[in-house]
């Protein structure tokens, strides 16, 4: 009986968990908040292993520049 409870138990935090991922709700507010102010578009990622984050990083050369100079008048 105890099997059972912890296996549906089990089986509603996975789903819990994929309903999560599909519904991008990975980062907190505040992490959220952060990557607006800083206009970031790029890849975040994130390894975790038995619950625990291992490594987490993102990919360079993905942050939006204030067009300045140049550059801004030729647009």
């Amino acid at each position: 009986m105890i099997e059972v409870e912890f296996r549906e138990n089990e089986e509603r935090s996975f789903g819990e968990f994929r309903r999560k991922v599909r519904g991008a709700e990975m980062l907190s507010a505040a992490m959220q908040r952060l990557l607006q102010a800083i206009h970031f578009n790029g890849r975040l990622s994130v390894i975790v292993q038995n619950g625990q984050v291992l490594k987490s990083g993102y990919e360079e050369g993905y942050f939006r520049r204030p067009e300045t100079g140049v550059t801004a008048r030729l647009q």
